[in-house]
């Protein structure tokens, strides 16, 4: 099984969810749009299409070139089926790749919180064995809308569009990869370092099996 990592920036791996998928025998290769890689021709490559956050706007076409190459590669990959999750900014990239905006979130996000699936969300392949409320990690200031046809899947007070599905892709605002060694990097020098820590220390049991039942579900998605 042959999956792709997008990277927007260097800072933004794909954490846990790469360790899981290297230990169980699926083939990554990353595309570093940040290193000036380029993204292959051939989507039919792939049985798994994973792009990761980024501090950037979906729209920054002009400082970032490469999010252009990106909307257009995920518009192709959405057409043929192929599975594809997008985390974060990659969420944001997927659905504006299915046509839907992006804007400011009522609220900015930064830090540990939860959120709630909806009923659909409850009976997506994706969450299959997950409660109805997550704890997640989130940074973020801007929200995706749900492209006509897809389907809200999960919410929070501060924003109500937190996953969706579209298809074949996957959408999380969230981030469920963390390690704490990335979560020492992002908030490098920032007050909530040593509160974020914490909380991540007295979380990490119940983060990790939720990352797994997800990853598992995404696996198994997978041709």
């Amino acid at each position: 099984m042959n999956a792709l990592v997008i990277m927007h920036v260097e800072s933004e791996g794909p954490g846990t969810l790469g360790s899981f998928l290297e230990n169980r025998g699926v083939r990554l290769s990353f595309g570093r749009l940040y290193a000036g890689d380029s993204l292959p021709p051939d989507v039919g490559s792939w049985d798994l299409i994973v792009s990761l956050g980024g501090p950037m706007n979906v729209y920054e076409e002009e400082q970032y070139p490469f999010l252009r190459d990106e909307t257009l590669f995920l518009q192709t990959a959405i057409l043929a089926g192929v599975p594809t999750l997008g985390v974060c900014l990659g969420a944001q990239m997927i659905a504006k790749a299915a046509g839907a905006q992006v804007v400011k979130s009522p609220e900015k996000e930064v830090g540990w919180g939860t959120v709630v699936l909806t009923d659909d969300g409850a009976r997506e392949p994706l969450f299959r064995g997950l409660p109805r409320v997550l704890n997640v990690l989130q940074w973020h200031e801007d929200m995706f809308h749900i492209p006509a046809g897809g389907t809200l899947l999960a919410s929070s007070d501060a924003c109500p569009h937190q996953a969706f599905r579209f298809r074949n892709a996957l959408g999380l605002q969230f981030h469920v990869e963390v390690t704490e060694d990335m979560l020492s990097e992002w908030f490098r020098g920032m007050p909530e370092l040593d509160g974020i820590r914490a909380v991540y220390r007295d979380l990490r049991k119940d983060l990790e099996a939720q990352a797994l039942t997800l990853y598992t579900n995404l696996l198994g998605m997978a041709p």
